[in-house]
């Protein structure tokens, strides 16, 4: 089968953007063969169609003129149109998977798929097909006044970045998309939600409930990862640091309990103050900064950790950070918001802990289990249930089923 892969990013920078790459090769590896339409990027990893790809979209550091170009384009690209309506042409696939197009391509690819007469599904990473805040977080909170049509809310509140000027571009580009020329209810036949919160959230807002399927993300190789069931001597955290992730309550939570050592790997727009807070609460000494950590020194700082905590203040469509630390044999502490309890194994939904609750968390901190015994049996049971429920060996037929059955209606 020939399928199409559209996403904004040829490169690992997020969930989304592993998930893409890791499906690609998966899909290959299984005979399949693969095409891929992106922006390019000087990180974008080489691709036979990459003279396809659009032109690069950089907000930040531009001028005047450059931005409103730029804002041009994420409403409707017609350079986007174009190059996908010639890649179509020269590659005739059986089916196209859209991912995050948002902004950097723009759903102006979505009529020309139709026109072409071939089926489109398209995964839901993030909340933007229902909010013009991708995230539905604003200020600290979860902010979900701009789902079911109501966008004006998100130019009343800045709900986008708390600028103005961001947040009525999103608005219109809302408006436009979905009010105005209705380009994915036009043009997608199917929705991928991986958790079953995610699927509740985009039906609640209006979008038909034979038209989603959920299938849980998966994580590559994790049949061949070597558990390590130890009891270590630091909690651990680790991905994007920014407001949403909730990792200044992690700081807070660990100034209220003794003696408990920190590590946060990751990066983002948070860390300097996140640095700044570690110094004001007086734990510098018990916290660990590691920057951004990938493949096996990732995996070796889980495995070497007591636990993993997941403080998430935001909806969480899944959490691969919950899938990943499972799938090592550590225990989860995670917050209880969004889709993550999908991802926690019976023993690991008793440990989560109201998502707003300081104290709480402070509380499952000092009284996590340092019985070995204990954690090399739920250990052992997180990643039995990690492997039963997402691997690539369940999640690939689920794929490739939804692909089949909309071809058939085709």
């Amino acid at each position: 089968m020939k399928i199409l892969l559209a996403h904004k990013f040829n490169f690992l920078k997020g969930g989304a953007d592993k998930y893409f790459l890791e499906l690609a090769e998966a899909l290959e590896k299984n005979g399949h063969t693969v095409i891929k339409f992106c922006m390019q990027h000087p990180h974008n990893a080489p691709d036979k169609h990459e003279n396809y790809f659009v032109s690069q979209v950089e907000f930040k550091g531009k001028g005047l003129w450059q931005k409103m170009r730029y804002a041009g384009r994420l409403l409707y690209s017609f350079e986007a149109k174009r190059k996908f309506a010639r890649l179509l042409e020269a590659t005739k696939p059986d089916i196209i998977h859209i991912h995050n197009i948002y902004h950097q391509i723009s759903p102006s690819i979505l009529s020309v798929a139709k026109k072409h007469r071939v089926p489109v599904v398209m995964h839901l990473h993030d909340y933007k097909l229902i909010s013009p805040n991708y995230m539905m977080f604003n200020r600290g909170k979860i902010d979900d006044s701009c789902v079911g049509g109501a966008y004006y809310r998100c130019l009343l509140k800045r709900s986008f970045n708390n600028s103005w000027a961001q947040s009525l571009l999103a608005t219109i580009e809302m408006y436009l998309h979905h009010s105005v020329l209705k380009l994915y209810e036009k043009n997608i036949d199917m929705y991928i939600a991986p958790s079953k919160f995610m699927r509740e959230q985009v039906i609640r807002a209006g979008i038909p409930a034979d038209k989603v399927k959920v299938i849980p993300y998966f994580v590559g190789g994790i049949e061949n990862d070597k558990p390590c069931y130890e009891v270590g001597d630091y909690f651990l955290f680790f991905g994007r640091l920014s407001a949403e992730k909730g990792v200044d309550h992690l700081l807070r939570a660990a100034a209220l309990v003794n003696e408990i050592k920190v590590r946060i790997v990751g990066e983002g727009t948070e860390l300097s103050s996140l640095r700044a807070l570690t110094h004001d609460l007086g734990i510098t000494e018990r916290v660990e900064f590691f920057g951004s950590l990938y493949g096996t020194d990732l995996k070796e700082m889980i495995r070497q950790s007591r636990a993993v905590i997941v403080p998430s203040l935001w909806y969480e469509v899944l959490g691969l950070v919950n899938i990943e630390a499972q799938s090592l044999g550590k225990m989860v502490i995670a917050a209880d918001i969004g889709g993550i309890k999908e991802a926690l194994s019976p023993f690991l939904q008793g440990w989560q802990y109201p998502f707003d609750s300081i104290s709480a968390l402070a509380q499952r901190l000092k009284h996590f289990p340092t019985d070995s015994r204990i954690l090399e049996k739920e250990g052992g049971e997180s990643r039995a249930f990690v492997l039963a429920h997402f691997s690539l060996s369940s999640h690939l037929p689920a794929i490739l089923k939804v692909y089949e059955e909309i071809r058939m209606e085709y």
